[in-house]
């Protein structure tokens, strides 16, 4: 049986504060080990309670949830409830388990907290704690190139080739595209469309149908989107 899961919540709305407890107390699995009005109080409660999941608000006073969440060294699973749609990726890039837009339902609140649970039985190692190389090497021109994961920005389906665009370079090696994707890893890289697979970490803005990466307009496929965003927490 797994042991009782504490919580902190923050949020500078008292109501947006009741909602969240009452929400947690419908999961017996749940514990509310304090609640703040602010990130600072926040912080000092952390002192006291060490938590296993945090409910965070985004837009607060003197210290927004997305900064205080980078002040964390050690921070646990993290949930940012908010009004904002425009601050995802923010949260993307800080690896939260989930993002509820105010007012989220009983439901969705649900389904983001097994997120949350699913991370805690099988944390994701980083990347850099691995003994996995944290690069790849490709042939083309009759060179071979390093390429690391840190530097790739986008592939794009090209033929026999495949184009592959860094911050260093832009090769096309002769190459599948499919054999190509089998060389990067899940958690850092996704297929948007059927000739494009991109760097998670590169994303600078998604909007409609379109996602940018280094100012690069690169489409989302009908058949990839959803998947696209669930990955991203949207």
């Amino acid at each position: 049986m797994m042991q009782k899961i504490n919580c902190l919540i923050i949020d500078d709305e008292p109501v947006a504060r009741d909602i969240l407890q009452t929400y947690c107390a419908h999961l017996p699995l749940l514990q509310v080990a304090a609640a703040a009005g602010d990130a600072l109080e926040a912080k000092a409660l952390l002192l006291q309670h060490p938590v296993d999941l945090i409910f965070v608000d985004i837009n607060m006073p003197v210290l927004d949830g997305i900064s205080f969440i980078k002040t964390l060294k050690k921070p646990p699973q993290v949930i940012f409830t908010t009004a904002y749609k425009e601050y995802a990726l923010d949260a993307f890039d800080l690896a939260a388990c989930d993002y509820l837009l105010k007012p989220f339902s009983l439901e969705r609140f649900i389904m983001a907290v097994d997120k949350a649970l699913e991370r805690m039985r099988t944390p994701a190692p980083a990347v850099h704690e691995t003994n996995e190389p944290a690069f790849f090497f490709i042939r083309t021109d009759r060179k071979i190139y390093r390429v690391l994961y840190e530097e790739l920005l986008y592939a794009e389906a090209c033929g026999n080739y495949t184009k592959v665009v860094t911050t260093q370079h832009t090769l096309l090696p002769n190459m599948p595209f499919s054999s190509f994707e089998a060389l990067l890893p899940e958690m850092l890289f996704i297929r948007v469309h059927r000739s494009f697979i991109i760097s998670k970490a590169k994303i600078t803005l998604i909007e409609g149908n379109r996602v940018f990466i280094n100012g690069v307009e690169i489409p989302i496929g009908s058949a990839y989107k959803d998947n696209f965003m669930k990955q991203l927490g949207l």
